[in-house]
């Protein structure tokens, strides 16, 4: 088993620190990891992206080009990263700023960034909202895992809200599982 995962939007949508969370989750589980991280000039506002590639065996090439699962938090995150998802890969998109459905194949878009407006008052969490149903969807982390590296990673003072937003997660990912049968 070896997956392929990018994490991808905008500078300050937290997706770097979402890749850190996910890369920690999936070392407590027993799997070898490597995270990377890329981001533009710009520390708000400019391309985002986030790396992990989760394996069972060594992991030998250190770069994820052949995407198992793919997070677009943007439309030019979509547009840019696309072309890199495996023909049988997962595409999860935020249908708040992704307006029409990207591919044709298995894709889920979800209002990530409204349902963290609405339910937080703010959209800092989306990344965990998000970061929380991919999780719950393909099983690439356990949920214990994920809620102490989301412990181990924010500041306290944070936690609460964090640990709100997984839970928002997943019931949205149960909804969607339940719904998809």
């Amino acid at each position: 088993m070896k997956k392929e995962i990018r994490l991808s939007g905008s500078g300050g949508q937290g997706l770097i620190l979402a890749g850190i969370i996910l890369a920690e989750a999936a070392i407590m589980d027993g799997k070898k990891v490597l995270q990377s991280q890329s981001y533009g000039p710009e520390s708000r506002g400019g391309s985002s992206r986030s790396d992990v590639i989760i394996s069972e065996e060594i992991i030998y090439f250190p770069r994820a080009v052949d995407l198992d699962i793919l997070l677009c938090l943007t439309q030019e995150s979509a547009d840019k990263f696309l072309p890199n998802l495996k023909a049988n890969g997962y595409l999860f998109y935020d249908s708040s700023s992704i307006k029409v459905n990207p591919i044709e194949g298995e894709s889920v878009g979800v209002p990530f960034t409204e349902i963290a407006i609405e339910k937080f008052k703010k959209a800092i969490v989306t990344n965990i909202i998000s970061l929380a149903f991919i999780c719950r969807v393909t099983d690439i982390t356990s949920m214990d895992s994920l809620k102490e590296a989301i412990k181990n990673r924010v500041k306290a003072k944070y936690i609460d809200m964090n640990m709100e937003a997984v839970s928002v997660g997943i019931e949205l990912a149960d909804t969607y599982l339940s719904e998809r049968g």
